[in-house]
């Protein structure tokens, strides 16, 4: 599982909801995330409201069943996978505010990070075949980026005419990091390359390769005819098809002080800075939302105009 990421005031112990107190004042907000989301929240997030918070990040599948099985009990809960709202979790309620795309995030500084850049965008998977980079990725049993890799290895072994079976092929169980301390094995010279969102290597000017809007999920035509024709197993039973990356979110507890903080959680433009991508309509409801929620997010909200970037409309 990832490390746990801390910011604001701490002011209690992690997963012990809080909101406003008898008397209005506002007490510390617990997030439990996705482990890609941790940066973006302890640097976008937490300074941008004034109501502390708490954040424990974690792979999604982690975290859902972390909750699913009491282990945790945070004011809100996100998830890198919609999916994962369906099963183990059932909340009444939640939105989608955020997608991504898969990327492989290389280090131009190491043999086999060079091997990646030159290969390119038309034969970056060559070098990992012949086993010329030391890969890096997560657990697909315990978050969604762990399985979208290997989505998206089948899928590439579709698009590429040359290519070879690669989800059969790459896939090593000595490549698997928590998804929290992926990245920063470049800085330890542990690997060469990594499977990882975009938002991930854009957080910390790491080099990428961009992958073909066939392969990374991030494109919403491609939903129907490609992302869902592949699969992953997780450990409960539960199959999870291919899809557009879409992170979901919701309040465990209701309250004013959560409330202000999904809010800004949900609509704030530290998700652009962080590399997320955000479409038209975002947020996205699923549920009986409360009037009370859809009000603060409203209030919150900034105006935003719509722009298309490699085949996906984003808000700017």
């Amino acid at each position: 599982m990832g490390a746990v990421g801390l910011a604001g005031c701490a002011g209690r112990e992690s997963g012990a909801r809080t909101g406003t107190d008898d008397g209005g004042r506002s007490l510390t907000v617990a997030i439990l995330a996705a482990g890609s989301l941790q940066h973006a929240l302890e640097t976008g997030l937490a300074p941008a409201v004034d109501v502390p918070i708490r954040i424990e990040a974690h792979g999604s599948a982690a975290v859902a069943r972390m909750v699913a099985a009491g282990q945790r009990d945070p004011d809100i809960l996100t998830v890198a996978d919609t999916a994962l709202f369906e099963d183990p979790l059932s909340p009444p309620w939640y939105a989608t505010f955020t997608s991504n795309a898969v990327v492989l995030a290389y280090n131009p500084e190491t043999e086999g990070g060079r091997r990646v850049a030159e290969a390119g965008a038309d034969r970056w998977y060559v070098p990992l075949v012949d086993g010329d980079v030391r890969l890096g990725r997560t657990d697909p049993e315990q978050d969604p980026l762990g399985y979208r890799a290997l989505f998206a290895l089948e899928l590439a072994a579709r698009y590429y005419d040359d290519a070879p079976a690669l989800r059969e092929t790459i896939p090593d169980r000595r490549q698997l990091y928590p998804e929290t301390a992926l990245l920063s094995k470049f800085e330890t010279g542990s690997i060469d390359a990594a499977f990882a969102y975009r938002n991930m290597a854009v957080e910390r000017g790491y080099d990428y390769v961009d992958l073909p809007d066939q392969i990374d999920l991030s494109n919403p035509v491609y939903t129907d005819d490609w992302y869902s024709t592949v699969s992953y197993t997780l450990p409960s039973g539960q199959e999870i098809r291919g899809d557009l990356i879409s992170y979901g979110s919701t309040i465990r507890e209701p309250s004013d002080a959560a409330r202000s903080v999904f809010a800004v959680h949900t609509t704030g433009d530290y998700l652009d800075d962080s590399g997320f991508l955000r479409r038209e309509g975002f947020p996205r409801y699923e549920g009986d939302v409360p009037a009370e929620v859809r009000r603060a997010t409203d209030d919150v909200r900034p105006r935003r105009t719509p722009a298309s970037v490699s085949g996906v409309t984003i808000l700017r």
